[in-house]
């Protein structure tokens, strides 16, 4: 069920599952899409996400949500790191007051994995995250800003030319939000990373920082797959286990010792 919600004035555009039949007790989900690669420009951002979305709410019988951030797909406003982080904490402000759901679980590919740790350290609704080859670090972006800025418009991430008022500013939010520290603070809370060995966007060093920084995270590195691990069927099976678990030890707090 296609829907739009309000982030900071913008209208963004979201997408809910539903099961066909009861809601079960427990936590929504929400899945985050990553930053426009340039084959695949804002406006068709996480375009396969709906699909996932209503396999998910089928599958674990409970209410899911995806939603396109700020500058992608049908969403308004232009990109910025600030305002991602934003868009994902309206985000989850929505779901619960659409669903009445008992808090959320995030899961994020890549920039949008990034961005979920982040946001669900601070954040106590947040009851655990996955994340689908994340970045630990948004440094590459901050050391080149003139030419990421350029990327961005490229791809169609923002749209107006007057667009950022301030580039120093900016570009500071690049630094601002550190997923490596923030993965520590939200332990222990329970974090899966999953990565491809053979990605060639960002390195399978990211996630094992992230783990690491975590201290008890659930990391499953897939042989020959690479950045898009939405569409490889294993990390697809290990995200709806592991979902599956995460929403069962909520109902039963019990089962997280056995």
């Amino acid at each position: 069920m296609d829907q739009t919600f309000v982030s900071n004035g913008l209208k963004l555009s979201c997408h809910f599952g539903r099961p066909p039949g009861d809601v079960q007790a427990g936590p929504g989900v929400i899945l985050c899409h990553g930053f426009p690669l340039a084959s695949l420009d804002a406006e068709r951002s996480g375009g396969t996400f709906p699909q996932l979305m209503d396999r998910m709410a089928s599958t674990l019988a409970c209410v899911t949500m995806t939603f396109n951030f700020r500058g992608c797909g049908q969403s308004e406003g232009d990109f910025s790191l600030q305002g991602w982080v934003d868009d994902l904490r309206n985000a989850i402000s929505h779901l619960i007051s659409d669903s009445g759901c008992d808090g959320v679980v995030l899961v994020g590919a890549n920039t949008g994995g990034s961005i979920a740790v982040c946001v669900a350290a601070d954040d106590p609704r947040v009851t655990a995250v996955g994340l689908l080859s994340p970045r630990a670090d948004f440094d590459d972006w901050a050391d080149h800003p003139r030419r990421f800025l350029e990327h961005a418009r490229e791809v169609g991430a923002i749209h107006d030319p007057r667009f950022p008022p301030s580039v120093d500013e900016w570009t500071r939010e690049f630094r601002r939000f550190r997923p490596v520290a923030a993965a520590r603070r939200f332990a222990p809370r329970p974090m899966l990373v999953m990565h491809g060995d053979e990605d060639d966007s960002v390195p399978v060093t990211d996630a094992r920082q992230l783990a690491n920084a975590h201290g008890s995270a659930e990391l499953s590195l897939l042989h020959g797959a690479g950045h898009r691990l939405r569409h490889d069927p294993r990390a697809v099976a290990i995200l709806l286990g592991w979902l599956d678990r995460m929403r069962s030890m909520q109902t039963h707090p019990s089962a997280e010792f056995r």
